[in-house]
């Protein structure tokens, strides 16, 4: 994957924006708009600044010091007992987020496939992840992953043309750029941050700009790429709240099945809509499905030294990951949830990731002038404390209840 970037005509970015577009943020946006309105637009403005402000960091880490952040977090510490502490905290982190990405995206892709087929979702939970674990096994997963990620954004153009066609009333969108905590709504804002700052990105970044531009020389060419393609990313994302938030919200409906989901886009595609939603909501599935497990894998060759792709150690991550995932997906879990549990587990599992990347970029040693100053330290403290509060909350409340 990382190394496909090289010859892509788009960057390391455009991986990122590919990978969160996928059916948790079609289903956690898609809540947000049908329970509150445009009330959260602010939480994914937010979302999408910390995207870019850690991935930005994550690949200058590897244009300054020529290693990649799963490289650099074996290499870093000076004691043997802190490496072990930061490679077992970084590969639980990685194997937990990916673990329940895998459960989200395979229940994605079968919701999809049962908006428009008669065949129950769990006859599609096995095929997808069989087809998953024979796709990585063979290594062919490259073969249909151009045409997956191509209806991916055909879904996302469709939201951006829903958008312009109903028209919605700007200064009501607008009020959603300011902060406010509606009732009920601290897990949503969990999930929009974890389903748009994907912890597993910062390791596949850091490697794809390794490999792709080699020299301190590109610093611009990187943070440009990076801006154009999360920003795409995230007014994507307000797209589909707003459209959400027009054909659930104001009309006072609720979402209770993955099929009303398709409704947004019915002014769009009228009776076609359930076939060409279904059809990007299992694209968006499988090839995260497919993505998330080999992630994990990669992530963990960066942190463990493995030669990528050659290991047996190597395949067995992908394919416990790709387990763990279908597990979860044969429970009679309700799909919705599940997809925004993953979401909010990767809101928890970020401050894990991001403090290491932290660590790792004040080390001006190896860094030098491409080190963090005393500005991005604040901004990645900021980021930080907000989605660890957030994330802490949500685990109090559990208790509380």
């Amino acid at each position: 994957m990382a190394g496909k970037t090289k010859k892509s005509r788009f960057g390391p970015g455009f991986l990122v924006t590919a990978a969160f577009i996928g059916p948790g943020t079609v289903t956690t946006c898609s809540i947000a708009g049908a329970d509150f309105g445009y009330a959260l637009i602010y939480v994914l403005i937010f979302a999408t600044v910390t995207t870019i402000i850690l991935q930005e960091m994550a690949g200058r880490l590897s244009l300054g010091s020529g290693l990649d952040l799963g490289q650099s977090l074996r290499e870093y510490p000076s004691s043997k007992l802190a490496k072990i502490i930061f490679i077992t905290l970084t590969i639980s982190a990685i194997s937990l987020g990916c673990a329940a990405y895998e459960a989200g995206n395979i229940i994605g892709g079968s919701l999809g496939l049962e908006m428009i087929t008669s065949l129950p979702q769990k006859i599609w939970v096995l095929l997808i992840s069989a087809a998953s674990l024979i796709l990585l096994g063979l290594k062919k997963y490259r073969i249909i992953e151009k045409a997956l990620i191509s209806l991916v954004f055909l879904m996302s153009v469709s939201f951006i043309s829903a958008l312009i066609i109903i028209k919605p009333d700007l200064t009501l969108i607008l009020k959603g750029f300011v902060p406010s905590l509606p009732r009920n709504s601290l897990l949503i804002v969990l999930a929009l941050i974890g389903t748009t700052v994907v912890p597993y990105n910062l390791f596949l970044h850091s490697s794809a700009v390794r490999k792709k531009w080699r020299s301190k020389k590109y610093l611009k060419d990187f943070r440009k790429d990076l801006i154009l393609s999360i920003c795409l990313g995230g007014f994507i994302s307000v797209c589909i709240i707003v459209t959400s938030s027009v054909a659930f919200f104001q009309k006072g409906i609720e979402i209770n099945s993955g099929a009303q989901l398709a409704q947004q886009l019915k002014p769009l595609f009228g009776p076609l809509t359930n076939f060409l939603f279904g059809l990007g909501f299992f694209a968006a599935g499988m090839s995260s499905a497919i993505t998330a497990p080999y992630a994990a894998a990669f992530a963990s060759s960066g942190v463990l030294g493995w030669k990528e792709e050659n290991t047996k150690s190597f395949r067995l991550v992908w394919m416990g990951v790709i387990l763990a995932g279908f597990v979860v997906s044969m429970f009679d879990f309700n799909p919705i949830s599940v997809i925004v549990f993953a979401q909010v587990a990767n809101g928890i599992i970020l401050p894990v990731a991001s403090l290491f990347l932290l660590i790792v970029l004040n080390d001006r040693k190896r860094m030098k002038e491409m080190a963090n100053d005393f500005k991005k330290n604040l901004l990645g403290i900021v980021v930080i404390s907000v989605v660890s509060l957030i994330g802490i909350w949500n685990i109090v409340k559990l208790f509380l209840k």
